[in-house]
């Protein structure tokens, strides 16, 4: 069983940034890809990023140049430096493993 916590999300100026930790406990996901969606009020969960195992990155294009996602695999470790940042980028963000696993989320609220 793999567990996931996320933090780092907070209250943000637009053109600030944040940067979210996912950190994996139990049986490992070196060999898995990690990422990022994120669900913002009242819509669907949408896909943000991610990190395959040979640490090449895949992003939206509404977060391209302006996000970052990197890894840890000694650490079970993802993250995602988000720079920036947007009122549209306000959502909770959910850190996965493999599509299979899933975190609590955390919230970033970005608003002057």
């Amino acid at each position: 069983q793999v567990q996931l916590v996320e933090s780092g999300g907070g209250l943000v100026q637009p053109g600030g940034s944040l940067r979210l930790s996912c950190v994996a406990s139990g049986s490992i996901v070196g060999i898995y890809p990690m990422g990022w969606y994120r669900q913002a009020p009242g819509k669907e969960r949408e896909w943000v990023a991610t990190i395959t195992s040979g640490v090449r990155p895949y992003y939206a294009d509404s977060v391209k140049g302006r996000f970052t996602i990197s890894r840890d695999n000694a650490r079970n470790s993802a993250y995602l430096q988000m720079n920036s940042l947007e009122p549209e980028d306000t959502a909770v963000y959910y850190c996965h493993v493999n599509n299979q696993y899933w975190g609590q989320g955390t919230h970033v609220t970005v608003s002057s």
